[in-house]
């Protein structure tokens, strides 16, 4: 007797596909994305700037932190992942969030005058090295 169940395929059309995602970032988490105007190896260097921050204001200790929480609503487990976990690049709203409930805003200071004929050629240089080595990463993965 055959089970009327259905199946996996038939209850969640898209777990084929998403079983293929699942392949494709495995694949991606090879090849690390960055952008040819701001790159960065192990963490992002806001988590830097916003450790010297609290340490200045008093409230980088953990035991500080839960004031720092209820201050800015930004989880303690968020705190803890920025500075001893594995987050390499936080949310920009947990940023902000954190920094105004310390009296901070942000700025954007211009530091040079940019040739943009010139920036838009070194862009399109930079992003076939990338294409090339998104495809030696997806071909490598291949051969495992």
């Amino acid at each position: 007797m055959k089970s009327s169940a259905p199946t996996i395929e038939q209850q969640h059309p898209n777990h084929i596909r998403n079983q293929n995602q699942g392949t494709r970032r495995k694949i991606m988490a090879r090849f690390i994305m960055s952008y040819r105007t701001y790159n960065w190896k192990t963490k992002n260097p806001v988590i830097d700037k916003m450790r010297t921050v609290l340490q200045d204001e008093g409230m980088f200790a953990k035991n500080k932190r839960k004031m720092l929480h209820e201050l800015s609503g930004v989880a303690l487990s968020t705190f803890d992942g920025w500075f001893e976990g594995d987050t390499k690049d936080p949310k920009h709203a947990t940023i902000m969030a954190t920094m105004s409930a310390l009296g901070y805003e942000e700025k954007f200071v211009k530091t040079e005058k940019l040739d943009f004929e010139k920036e838009l050629e070194a862009a399109a240089k930079w992003r076939e090295q990338q294409a090339r080595a998104r495809e030696k990463a997806k071909t490598n993965s291949k051969k495992r």
